[in-house]
């Protein structure tokens, strides 16, 4: 954040030893890189990020060029705002059926572990509505956990970026630790699809009907792929950002009392429904602030394909660009007072009077998230479920540090006590 605030708003290089890569926090500039001028800026090349990212996820989604416009095409249609909302209901029933399992700490008083119920949630609706039930909840579980540990080990080689993958770095035996354990779970719900795929529209079997630009089906390496990459983009972003939102609900009482007015106002005393997320809008912008200081895509790197000169900055070919969501969405030549918590930052006269790049957690242009729209109803119904339900206390009253990994999580687990709301809930 500092590096930021330092800038104010240029084109710096940062340096890191060797390597000296541009800096871009300017919402201005940020537009520039991610969507007017994409096709220079890609996330190819054997630099910052994408070359210890890509020992996880392969080629794919999460690459450049004709592999990822593939992948992009296969995929997309399966998270478009049409599709998603189809299954809304489908992923109501089972957020539902998942926190009823909170009942019985809330009556007894026993500590639950938020990150862990919320992993247990997200996986039980993402594996039935994107992956038909493929994978189980226990299996699924060992992928979330492993992706924990993946976002911490890989960190070294991110931040030495040009040391030889030959060379040995801390984290490296953890990474092939828990990259074999997600290929222990995922590769064989791979291989059963690809044997025998069906005419069903989950993740898995949309990839292994798909076929290449010249009719070739997908081989398993790129289906693994792209399995593995949309199954943490699914459930990365939902489980650790709301990890965040009892701390702070527990720090601003008068925040907690807003957002627990609309819920009541909304859902009264029936289940959440489809119908109530529209009206859900102060829901919405506490998820927006939660994303503004917590973006989980924390850091996005690109590399400039040709020169380009960017308010009189001359970037050169074969140069690293970094945007961080992080610190531009921290800055405050943008943001008013950005270490507070204040979801009224995205009311909708507040929202028009900003650059529509100062917030941008998913990214932007050809390359945003195709998860987005899928995280915005996920959360909604997780966070009006759960508060219809219960009311909770904090077991340390603190707000965890941002842990810097390749995907940003809460540095110290969160511990609550639940009760149940004081009002019950219609059948």
């Amino acid at each position: 954040m500092e590096y930021g605030n330092q800038s104010g708003g240029e084109i710096v290089r940062v340096n890191i030893g060797s390597f000296r890569p541009h800096l871009v926090t300017h919402p201005r500039h940020v537009q520039r890189i991610l969507r007017d001028n994409a096709g220079n800026y890609t996330r190819s090349g054997d630099g910052l990020f994408w070359r210890p990212v890509k020992r996880l996820f392969g080629e794919g989604i999460l690459g450049e060029g004709q592999i990822w416009e593939a992948s992009r095409r296969m995929l997309q249609p399966l998270f478009t705002a049409r599709r998603v909302e189809a299954l809304v209901d489908r992923m109501t029933e089972v957020i539902d059926e998942a926190v009823d399992e909170l009942d019985e700490p809330s009556r007894t008083g026993a500590p639950v572990d938020i990150n862990t119920e919320l992993s247990r949630i997200v996986t039980r609706a993402i594996m039935r509505v994107l992956f038909a039930d493929r994978i189980s909840i226990p299996d699924a579980m060992r992928v979330v956990d492993a992706q924990d540990t993946i976002a911490t080990a890989v960190l070294p080689r991110i931040l030495v970026p040009f040391a030889p993958l030959s060379m040995p770095m801390p984290g490296d035996r953890a990474f092939r630790e828990a990259v074999k354990i997600v290929d222990e779970v995922l590769l064989p719900v791979v291989r059963e699809a690809r044997r025998n795929p069906g005419d069903g529209d989950d993740i898995v079997s949309t990839l292994c009907r798909a076929r290449t630009a010249d009719g070739r089906p997908l081989d398993e390496r790129q289906v693994r792929n792209d399995t593995v990459a949309m199954f943490a983009a699914t459930t990365e972003t939902t489980i650790n950002l709301l990890t965040w939102l009892w701390p702070h609900l527990d720090a601003r009482p008068d925040i907690a009392d807003r957002l627990y007015a609309e819920i009541d106002q909304v859902v009264g005393t029936d289940r959440v429904r489809r119908s109530h997320l529209p009206e859900l809008r102060y829901t919405k912008m506490v998820l927006d602030e939660l994303l503004r200081l917590y973006p989980v895509g924390w850091m996005i790197p690109r590399m400039a394909v040709a020169d380009d000169v960017i308010d009189g900055v001359h970037i050169k070919a074969g140069s690293t660009i970094v945007l961080s969501p992080f610190i531009t969405q921290r800055m405050e030549m943008f943001w008013e007072h950005p270490e507070v918590f204040d979801p009224d930052r995205f009311s909708p006269e507040q929202v028009k009077n900003r650059h529509r790049w100062a917030h941008f957690p998913f990214g932007g242009g050809p390359h945003q998230c195709l998860g987005m729209y899928l995280f915005y109803l996920e959360a909604q119904l997780i966070v009006a479920t759960m508060l219809t339900r219960y009311r909770f206390q904090l077991r340390n009253r603190t707000i965890p540090m941002p842990r810097v990994a390749a995907a940003l999580r809460a540095q110290e687990r969160v511990s609550l006590t639940l009760r149940p709301a004081s009002r019950p809930l219609a059948a």
